[in-house]
């Protein structure tokens, strides 16, 4: 049987494999830029730091609003070309992130416009999950390839095991025949 076990795991191995190579290269090329974010600037704009005034009230939304329209690059004019905004009191930053995927940062309590970048964590991530692709992407092409690189997971444990047991029996076997 175990030889029988390991010939189905090693067809199943190669097959699954070579059906979920791409999704999964992207998954985890993907996921090597995420794990590095706050690390590299152009994967994901570093957040700035002004002095906290808890002295000083943070602006007001129009405030926001006005200040965002002061950056060109961002192309931010309107409420309906920004996706969230990102309130950081403790150091002293609003980031507000336009459906561009660009982010102005501000000084919370000035309005005063700190830095202007390109986000790119956003998109990455979106690759990453799969949903940057096409609709159902993520449900109907990430989320098989995920449940299939369980099983080349489990079809490689199981090679493992027989083919650590088979050498166990082997040298069993040879030091029966020495004595």
């Amino acid at each position: 049987m175990p030889n029988k076990l390991r010939k189905i795991s090693r067809q199943l191995h190669l097959w699954i494999t070579l059906s979920v190579f791409i999704p999964v290269v992207i998954v985890i090329g993907s996921g090597l830029l995420l794990q590095v974010k706050k690390e590299v600037d152009w994967v994901q704009p570093p957040t700035q730091k002004v002095t906290a005034n808890t002295s000083t009230a943070i602006i007001s939304a129009e405030q926001i609003l006005q200040s965002v329209t002061a950056a060109p690059q961002a192309q931010l004019s309107q409420w309906e070309d920004i996706d969230r905004l990102d309130i950081r009191p403790n150091k002293g930053v609003i980031k507000v992130r336009g459906n561009n995927h660009w982010e102005v940062q501000l000084n919370a309590y000035t309005g005063e416009v700190l830095q202007t970048a390109y986000r790119r964590a956003d998109t990455i991530e979106s690759i990453h999950d799969g949903s940057w692709f096409f609709e159902g992407a993520k449900l109907y092409l990430f989320l098989p390839a995920a449940i299939l690189l369980l099983i080349i997971w489990l079809t490689g444990m199981v090679m493992l095991v027989t083919t650590l047991k088979s050498k166990y029996r082997k040298r069993q076997a040879r030091l029966q025949q020495n004595n």
